[in-house]
């Protein structure tokens, strides 16, 4: 048995996993990429010892912070994927007709090509022609991208510490607002609402000082510790709520319904907001 945790500042959650086999083993220049076997949830993604995807349940995790956001806009056609070197994210956006052309940014280039070997019924959309690689710091890509020619940024970085803190930031949030269309959408995962309180509240707090439009909807996960996982989406018109599009894509859980009612209930989201919730589990985002 091995056990990996989360890493701070966030609240440290133990889960453990039988490793049948390591399959794959590195250092990159950034972190320590390991591919496991486990009999339960399949070949299993880590990154610095931290469950980052496993063949069992992916999909609920790329469906839901792919899809949301692309059925709330009229017609995606241009989309910057930041992070999430295994693929899933890119295989989702490609799913819509309308898709012209995905950017897909990896700082890491290694963990794209561990997918690639791994996992290629993940990272099967990776060679697409309309999809374009760029192995670098998505802040930097999205600080020199077209003004007003993307319809959606997707962040599906690490945990909200190291190299991931340049995507939350006031200045990335300035260059994401001007190369956003009008209609233009973004999403990040803000970790778990049940262990992670803090975080998702300033993770809103943070949006709300860059969009009009800022909301909060989940998904259960049973990988990642926490299991009440969550996504903050900002807008600079549109209401995420309402798709604007047929249900049209294979999915295995994304659907119209859970579209509708994935998102906080009004006034459960107002409790979150003003620390009215009385959990007794918190945790802080970290400062700087």
């Amino acid at each position: 048995m091995i056990k990996f945790f989360e890493n701070a500042p966030f609240v440290p959650v133990q889960c453990g996993y039988a490793v049948e086999k390591i399959l794959h083993k590195e250092k990159s220049r950034f972190q320590e990429i390991m591919v496991i076997e486990n009999s339960d949830f399949g070949r299993m993604l880590l990154l610095d010892g931290v469950v980052q995807m496993t063949e069992a349940d992916e999909f609920f995790y790329h469906e839901m912070i792919t899809h949301v956001v692309m059925h709330a806009h009229p017609e995606p056609k241009q989309v910057i994927v930041i992070g999430g070197g295994d693929g899933g994210v890119v295989r989702e956006v490609l799913k819509h007709k309308s898709i012209e052309k995905v950017y897909f940014i990896e700082i890491d280039e290694k963990v794209i090509e561990v997918s690639r070997k791994f996992f290629p019924a993940i990272s099967c959309g990776n060679d697409d022609p309309r999809v374009e690689i760029r192995p670098m710091d998505g802040a930097e890509f999205v600080k020199k991208a077209p003004k007003g020619g993307i319809d959606a940024i997707i962040v599906d970085s690490t945990d909200i510490i190291g190299f991931a803190r340049s995507l939350y930031t006031k200045d990335f949030f300035s260059s994401v607002k001007k190369c956003l269309g009008e209609n233009g959408f973004f999403v990040t995962h803000s970790e778990s609402l049940l262990f992670h309180r803090d975080t998702v509240v300033k993770v809103q707090e943070i949006l709300k000082n860059a969009f009009p439009v800022v909301d909060l909807y989940s998904t259960p996960l049973a990988t990642y510790p926490g299991y009440w996982w969550t996504f903050a989406v900002g807008s600079l018109s549109l209401d995420p709520r309402q798709a604007r599009r047929p249900f049209e894509i294979q999915t295995k859980y994304y659907d119209d319904e859970i579209h509708a009612n994935s998102f906080l209930t009004r006034k459960f989201y107002d409790r979150l907001m003003a620390d009215r919730l009385g959990w007794g589990i918190k945790a802080r985002i970290e400062k700087g």
